[in-house]
C-alpha cells in the first residue's frame, strides 16, 4: 500500500499515474469502493483513492466511523494507492467540526502512514519519500 501526500494541486495523481501501465488501475474520487464493487475488480488492478481527506470530511460530517472503514479497506486492498491533502498547515479553524476534521484526518494519516510501504510526499509535481 502506498500513501501520497501533499498540498493543493501539487500534481500528486499525476505522480502516481506516472507509474502505471495504461489501465492497470482505476481512480476512486473521494469515495472508498464497497466490497461489491471491489470484487468485480481484476486483482491486478491497482485501486487508487483520490481526495482521500474528502472522503474523511465527509464521513465526518455524517457521523460515522472513518478510522475503522478505511483500516478495513486496506486490510482487503493491500495494494492499493491513497493520495490526500495535507491539510494540517495553516491557520486553525474557529469551528469545531473543522478543527475536528483536521485533527482526525491527521491522526488518521498517521495511522496509514505506519501501515503503508510507502510514503511519498510530492511539492511541485516532484515526490519526496519519507517512507
Amino acid at each position: 500500500m502506498k500513501l501520497v501526500i501533499g498540498g493543493y494541486y501539487q500534481g500528486k495523481l499525476q505522480v502516481v499515474l506516472r507509474e502505471k501501465k495504461d489501465d492497470s488501475f482505476l481512480i476512486f474520487d473521494s469515495v472508498i469502493p464497497c466490497a461489491d464493487e471491489i470484487k468485480n475488480i481484476s486483482n491486478e488492478k491497482c485501486i487508487i483513492i483520490n481526495h482521500f481527506h474528502l472522503w474523511v470530511r465527509e464521513q465526518i460530517m455524517n457521523e460515522k466511523n472513518p478510522e475503522e472503514e478505511i483500516k478495513e479497506f486496506i486490510r482487503d486492498n493491500d495494494n492499493c494507492v491513497i493520495i490526500s491533502d495535507e491539510i494540517g498547515n495553516g491557520i486553525v479553524p474557529m469551528d469545531k467540526k473543522e478543527r475536528e476534521y483536521r485533527e482526525r484526518t491527521g491522526r488518521i494519516l498517521a495511522e496509514i502512514a505506519k501501515m503503508a510501504d510507502e510514503v511519498v510526499r510530492v511539492v511541485c509535481g516532484i515526490e519526496q519519500k519519507i517512507k
